[in-house]
């Protein structure tokens, strides 16, 4: 497959799917292969990056910047810079940034692990992600601080996280023990893909999975069928652009009046009305 080729087609989309689960028959993988059935059925192109059967190197050190002189002090943002614009990143990392460049859509398919995404798929993120790539994009100055949220490499594609979670809906209810589900995967939504440039999708989470059975599955799948079918027709999260004038510059703080009363946080950079 050649993954630099351009888009051509109106109706067939290429969808990136990277899943982090150890195991194959797991839901997880269960959910992973429902997408890509799915996906190919609709005339779609799937491609999977299964990091565990990649056995992914998640820890980033000087061996992913073969060029640089290794007696000389490691300092990652310089040294990815340097590697990414002599195009001398490792063949792994290549690879995957390959794939971005020719998905229009990624899912991120992952558990729920200690409040956040499993070190495998925050190691792929951590390497894939090199400066010039996915950071240190466009002008930085004191009138603009790069193309970022919003914009970027990956601008005008689309992005959804799909996650199971072990407990309760409520538990990550708005005044659940664990904290609200939007929040604790907000980094990730707002910062590991719209940061980048993608139109972010809410995400699809599964509750209770330790206790599903298979009438129980068969809803989830039909509920995850559903979000493919709007994955480029459904509404994307309303995160507000950093470049279109929301935010004072060089300050980059939400302009005053833009929120509506009361509020704060995260949802401050979710444009009210439009989520």
């Amino acid at each position: 497959m050649n993954f630099e080729s351009p888009q051509t087609a109106t109706e067939s989309k290429r969808v990136l799917i990277v899943y982090a689960h150890p195991e194959p028959a797991s839901l997880n993988g269960a959910l992973k292969d429902t997408m890509r059935e799915h996906l190919l059925a609709r005339g779609h192109e799937v491609e999977v990056s299964d990091l565990y059967a990649q056995n992914w190197k998640a820890s980033v050190d000087g061996d992913d910047f073969p060029l640089r002189d290794a007696a000389a002090k490691l300092v990652v943002p310089a040294d990815s810079r340097r590697a990414f614009s002599s195009d001398s990143l490792t063949d792994d990392v290549r690879r995957e940034q390959d794939k971005l460049r020719w998905a229009d859509a990624v899912i991120l398919q992952f558990p729920l692990w200690w409040f956040s995404m499993p070190a495998i798929l925050k190691g792929w993120v951590d390497r894939v992600y090199a400066y010039g790539f996915a950071y240190g994009v466009g002008e930085h100055s004191d009138r603009r601080w790069g193309d970022r949220y919003g914009e970027g490499r990956m601008a005008g594609k689309r992005a959804m996280l799909s996650v199971t979670a072990g407990g309760w809906e409520e538990h990550y209810g708005p005044r659940g023990i664990n904290g609200p589900i939007d929040d604790m995967l907000f980094p990730i939504n707002h910062g590991v893909l719209h940061y980048p440039g993608f139109e972010v999708m809410p995400s699809f989470v599964v509750y209770r999975t330790d206790r599903m059975g298979e009438d129980q599955f068969a809803g989830v799948r039909e509920r995850l069928i559903q979000r493919l079918d709007g994955l480029w027709t459904d509404a994307p999260i309303a995160f507000r652009q950093q470049n279109a004038g929301d935010y004072e510059v060089p300050s980059m703080t939400l302009r005053p009046g833009l929120e509506p009363a009361g509020t704060q946080g995260f949802a401050l950079h979710v444009a009210a009305g439009r989520d």
